[in-house]
């Protein structure tokens, strides 16, 4: 895994996948450990960032790298025209690890190929956002004891969400059974339904919440994502398809834990926060330990 890219959640392995867990649980017990002192990580954030952006930049500080980079790209040259190639040329000139968030989907793998320093892909589009899906699966497996055998239901937007891809792609290698709550304009696109059937994984569709949550360990809910759509209409006609609250969780499983990716906008009640079942605060920490795992393992520290 050295100097090893991470674009798509399946550039590695399931053993893979077991190797930053279980650092990132050693990081989560001890965070500070200077291990990037001499490494500078370059983070280049071309569409707007607050978790994924802030737990990068507070894990290669706690480990005592130091950063550069953009948290937009008005403020840069490519406002004057400059193309992403050369951005990447010159910025891997300066740095160890270039971590990139594009909107366009396929661009941290063209990053990749021109670059000679390992890319980190922070979210590209609506492809794919591995570096989530690494946390979450470190929060299940936290949360569950294990990854394997569980109930999950991925609720919102199924079509542009790029981290329920990456979670669908990585939790196949565990025997999941899977329901997907959508809109059916915000289904799961049919390639990834494909890629389950041919691994034999269960998955059953549905347009409401209904009784069938009862059976859930994990319910990760995603926001309906503005930016994605263009026409504001068709935003306003499911941007409130479905609201999780507190008394929808009367009669779940005990190890019942409630995930999103945030930014929450209104698509889980604030009256959930206090209950023991949300995860998603806790969530977001634990990204700060997968992320400080991954960039350990690519640069050969640990």
């Amino acid at each position: 895994m050295k100097n090893k890219s991470l674009v798509s959640i399946n550039d590695y392995s399931k053993e893979d996948y077991f190797k930053i867990l279980d650092l990132a649980e050693e990081f989560q017990k001890n965070p500070k450990q200077k291990l990037l002192e001499n490494h500078v990580i370059a983070s280049l954030f071309f569409e707007p960032s607050t978790r994924t952006r802030l737990s990068f930049e507070t894990a290669i500080q706690r480990l005592g790298g130091k950063v550069i980079g953009f948290s937009e790209s008005g403020s840069t040259s490519v406002s004057k025209g400059e193309s992403l190639k050369d951005t990447i040329l010159t910025v891997s000139r300066y740095a160890d690890l270039i971590v990139m968030r594009h909107p366009v989907e396929g661009s941290a793998r063209y990053a990749s190929v021109v670059s000679d320093k390992p890319i980190i892909n922070a979210g590209d589009g609506s492809n794919q956002h591995p570096t989530q899906c690494l946390l979450d699966l470190y929060s299940i497996r936290k949360t569950q004891g294990s990854l394997e055998n569980l109930n999950l239901f991925l609720v919102g937007d199924l079509k542009y969400g790029r981290t329920v891809h990456s979670l669908l792609i990585a939790m196949s290698e565990f025997n999941p059974v899977f329901n997907f709550v959508s809109p059916p304009s915000l289904r799961m696109p049919q390639e990834y339904k494909d890629f389950l059937d041919k691994k034999g994984i269960k998955y059953y569709e549905h347009n409401e919440i209904n009784d069938n949550i009862k059976h859930a360990d994990i319910i990760y809910v995603t926001r309906v994502q503005r930016e994605r759509f263009s026409d504001p209409m068709d935003y306003e006609k499911v941007k409130n398809a479905y609201v999780i609250k507190n008394k929808m969780l009367e009669g779940t499983k005990d190890n019942l834990k409630i995930l999103h990716p945030l930014p929450r906008v209104n698509e889980i009640d604030t009256d959930v926060d206090t209950n023991p079942k949300a995860y998603y605060f806790d969530q977001a920490e634990n990204g700060v330990y997968a992320r400080m795992a991954l960039m350990c393992i690519i640069l050969g520290v640990k």
